[in-house]
């Protein structure tokens, strides 16, 4: 089995590894890091979404031998120390999930938004986050979330106090 090394949240990993194993599994199963989820497996519903060199990608369809030499980030890799990123706080304060399956891949759509957008419209933001599925139906409280992160991460102090 060949030998590939990865760099999933900052850190150096060498692992033996089929190429074509989703990168979803390796996360999981051998890196231990269980905070993306696998929802459908065809990468339609967006709950194993991660960050690769910062844009969104669907983990489940990955397969670990295309990410060699490229900075993958998970959920666990977003907040800084005991900080948690502006989207993960700003989901929080809005109460933007319910029973959370969904929400580390909403989070990750978020911040890749985020990288993208610093300010994007409410259309422009469900456009973005359409193939992320809810099932519990927060979409409303979701899209405010990223609002606030968006506020938040440019800045702006009528964000910081909590709207709840």
């Amino acid at each position: 089995m060949p030998t590939l090394r990865l760099v999933v949240n900052g850190n150096a990993y060498t692992l033996d590894v089929d190429p074509q194993t989703s990168l979803l599994t390796v996360l999981r199963d051998q890196l231990d890091l269980t905070g993306s989820k696998y929802g459908c497996g065809e990468g339609l519903c967006g709950a194993c979404t991660v960050l690769i060199d910062g844009k969104a990608q669907r983990s489940c369809i990955t397969r670990v031998g295309s990410v060699v030499q490229k900075k993958v980030t998970t959920i666990e890799g977003l907040a800084s120390g005991d900080r948690l990123h502006a989207v993960q706080q700003a989901f929080l304060e809005e109460s933007a999930m319910q029973c959370a399956y969904c929400t580390s891949g909403m989070i990750m759509s978020a911040v890749s938004l985020l990288n993208a957008n610093h300010s994007p419209t409410e259309s422009e933001i469900v456009d973005f986050m359409d193939g992320n599925v809810c099932r519990c139906g927060t979409y409303s409280r979701i899209v405010s979330a990223i609002q606030r992160a968006a506020k938040v991460m440019a800045g702006s102090p009528a964000a910081k106090g909590g709207s709840r």
